[in-house]
């Protein structure tokens, strides 16, 4: 499965959430609401999710190796510094 597109839609400059990210698969599957978050070691990305009850979030879309979320991460930090560098 290769990484074929990923668009990053930069939100504002306050507040820990960067960015929110749509990847795509083979340009066949796509995944929206990846999140960029400058947490305290660093950007990390949140996969999407959703509230479940009392606080608990759930991710509705991950990847199930190691391997392959590094993969999306490095896609996805690549694109970032890109649009990053042009501001």
């Amino acid at each position: 499965m290769n990484i074929t597109d990923v668009r990053i839609r930069k939100v504002s400059d306050e507040g820990k959430m960067k960015a929110v990210v749509s990847i795509t698969f083979d340009d066949e599957f796509v995944v929206h609401d990846i999140k960029v978050i400058d947490g305290q070691n660093g950007l990390f990305i949140a996969m999407p999710s959703k509230k479940m009850g009392e606080g608990d979030f759930r991710d509705i879309a991950h990847p199930l190796k190691s391997e392959t979320r590094n993969a999306i991460k490095e896609a996805i930090f690549a694109e970032y510094e890109k649009i990053a560098e042009a501001e």
